[in-house]
């Protein structure tokens, strides 16, 4: 089993938050958002809210912005 489990993507962005990650750009009808955080490469959100996200999903967004399963 993995440690990630699912997570509502809200949960998940609030975290990514918290962590430091900020919004840096909002695609022109919104469904995208660009994350910045000093030190990490640009990261693009394109979650709604009440989406679930399965364990894998949260093991590459982990990978790419640090979060950790504690985070959430």
């Amino acid at each position: 089993m993995s440690r990630w489990g699912t997570r509502k993507a809200r949960k998940v962005r609030g975290a990514l938050e918290r962590l430091g990650w900020q919004v840096k750009r909002r695609s022109a009808r919104g469904s995208h958002v660009v994350l910045q955080r000093e030190g990490w490469p640009d990261f693009v959100w394109a979650f709604h809210d009440a989406v679930e996200i399965g364990p894998r999903m949260l093991a590459r967004i982990a990978r790419q912005t640090g979060l950790m399963p504690e985070d959430l």
